[in-house]
């Protein structure tokens, strides 16, 4: 993974435990065939275009509540 793509990411998603978490369900979901929602002229990893995803806000996280009624 390229180290400047994680700074960036880490400016968004700043908890670690969640950046992991975001960029490991992304990865998944790309080596299983889901297309990748950015553009790149050079071939990036599935983890540095998850990470580009976040970057570019194609992706997002949200944390659940259990105290927070519907």
């Amino acid at each position: 993974m390229r180290n400047d793509y994680i700074e960036e990411a880490q400016k968004i998603i700043s908890d670690p435990n969640i950046l992991i978490n975001v960029v490991s369900r992304r990865v998944k979901q790309l080596k299983y065939g889901n297309k990748p929602l950015v553009e790149s002229l050079e071939r990036l990893s599935p983890e540095d275009i998850a990470l580009r995803e976040i970057i570019e806000g194609k992706i997002t996280h949200e944390l659940f509540d259990p105290d927070k009624e519907n």
